[in-house]
C-alpha cells in the first residue's frame, strides 16, 4: 500500500457526530403560516409562527423519519441488471408516540382540528368530548420537528429543524389502557407537497454551535 493512502483519515471529525439530546414536535392547522426560516441571519432559533402547539413528551423511541423509495427499472435482454432506473415514488413519513393526554396529541391521533371552534378547549376549563364521524375528514397539518445538540468543543447549541408544511395522518397505533404504562397514542404522518411552499419537506441545520464550525481566516 502506497504512502499517503490514508491522508483523508485526517478529515474524520467526531465533533460532527450529531445526536438529538433534546427534541420537540409542534403541530398546526394549515391556517397557520408555513415556516419560511426558523433562524435569523445570526443563526439564532426563532419563535414559530402563531398557531403551532407542542405535542409534549414522547416515548424514548423519539421521532422516526422513514422513506418509501421505489424505482422504475428498464430491463434489457443484453444485461442481467437494469439498464435504466428512474424514481417512481419517494414518500417521507414521521412516526412518534406521544405520552401526554393533551389537546395536540389527541387532535393528531383522533383527527380533530387544532384550532377554531371545533378544537378541544383548554385543559380543565370544561369536559373534553368528541365523536367519530361516519366519514372522517381529510385534515392536513403543518408539522415542525426540532432536535437540539451541542457543539462539544464550544458547548453552544445547534439545531436540526425539519418542517412538513403539509402532512396527513397515515397510520396510528393501538391505544392501550393498562396500570403498568402510560396511555399513549402513536401516530404516523405522511408529508405531502404544499402548493405554496412547493415541497413536502424542508430541513435546516444552524445555531450558534453550528456557526462555530466556520473556518477561521488565515
Amino acid at each position: 500500500m502506497a504512502a499517503g493512502d490514508f491522508t483523508t483519515m485526517a478529515d474524520l471529525r467526531t465533533s460532527l457526530i450529531r445526536k438529538a439530546l433534546r427534541y420537540a414536535i409542534f403541530a398546526a392547522d394549515t391556517t397557520a403560516d408555513a415556516v419560511a426560516d426558523p433562524f435569523d441571519t445570526a443563526g439564532i432559533l426563532q419563535v414559530l409562527p402563531a398557531g403551532y402547539v407542542p405535542v409534549g413528551y414522547t416515548t424514548t423511541d423519539g421521532v422516526t423519519f422513514s422513506g418509501d423509495l421505489s424505482m422504475n427499472d428498464v430491463e434489457s435482454g443484453q444485461s442481467a441488471s437494469p439498464t435504466r432506473s428512474d424514481v417512481e415514488t419517494d414518500i417521507q413519513t414521521a412516526q412518534w408516540v406521544p405520552q401526554e393526554t393533551n389537546a395536540a396529541a389527541l387532535a393528531l391521533y383522533e383527527n380533530l382540528p387544532l384550532s377554531g371552534a371545533d378544537a378541544l378547549p383548554a385543559i380543565g376549563t370544561e369536559a373534553w368530548t368528541w365523536t367519530r364521524p361516519l366519514v372522517p375528514p381529510t385534515l392536513y397539518r403543518r408539522l415542525v420537528f426540532i432536535a437540539e445538540d451541542l457543539n462539544k468543543e464550544t458547548g453552544k447549541p445547534l439545531y436540526i429543524v425539519r418542517h412538513f408544511p403539509s402532512a396527513l395522518r397515515s397510520g396510528r397505533e393501538d391505544e392501550q389502557w393498562t396500570r403498568t404504562a402510560e396511555i399513549s397514542r402513536g401516530v404516523t404522518y405522511q408529508a405531502y407537497v404544499d402548493e405554496t411552499v412547493q415541497t413536502d419537506s424542508i430541513t435546516w441545520i444552524d445555531g450558534p454551535g453550528w456557526r462555530d464550525f466556520a473556518p477561521v481566516g488565515p
